[in-house]
């Protein structure tokens, strides 16, 4: 399927429109201070000297503008070991999701304050524990940030 402009139809393949998001996603969080974040270049260089894959600053530029969309499979396995996350990331919307779920705690972790917070609470009670997430829940809402999803350690899944 076509548009006028003989150019792939993006509904007919959704997939094509999400690797410039996800490797930027992926970038953002290996990278999280973007005046310490290498360039393209400089970044290529530090996957091909860690997985031995060949990737070109050009290339990773291309796929994070959007500009270029037909990554190999090869590619993106070599994406998927230096950062650390499956293959399937780039392409299967549950995986996609996981690994953000985990992204996300990964940089809040590295807030010194949210770890303390993390460690200071562990041996406390099943109460004390909802208590405390309730006072999160209220300051969040008071600072106009969106609620965080719970996460049910019996199935696996999220609450959203």
């Amino acid at each position: 399927m076509t548009s006028g402009d003989d150019t792939p139809d993006q509904a007919a393949r959704p997939l094509l429109g999400k690797i410039d998001v996800r490797l930027n996603e992926l970038i953002a969080a290996f990278y999280p201070d973007e005046r310490k974040r290498p360039g393209y270049t400089k970044l290529a260089q530090e996957i091909r000297e860690t997985t031995g894959g060949a990737i070109s600053g050009t290339y990773l530029w291309e796929l994070a503008t959007g500009k270029k969309r037909n990554v190999t499979l090869e590619q993106l396995s070599v994406l998927a070991e230096f950062f650390g996350v499956p293959p399937a990331y780039f392409f299967n919307e549950d995986v996609a999701e996981r690994v953000s779920s985990q992204l996300k705690l990964a940089a809040a972790l590295r807030d010194t304050r949210v770890r303390n917070l993390a460690l200071r609470a562990d041996g406390l009670s099943g109460e004390s524990l909802d208590a405390l997430l309730a006072m999160v829940a209220e300051a969040r809402k008071l600072q106009n940030l969106s609620p965080i999803e719970e996460w049910d350690e019996r199935t696996g899944t999220s609450d959203a």
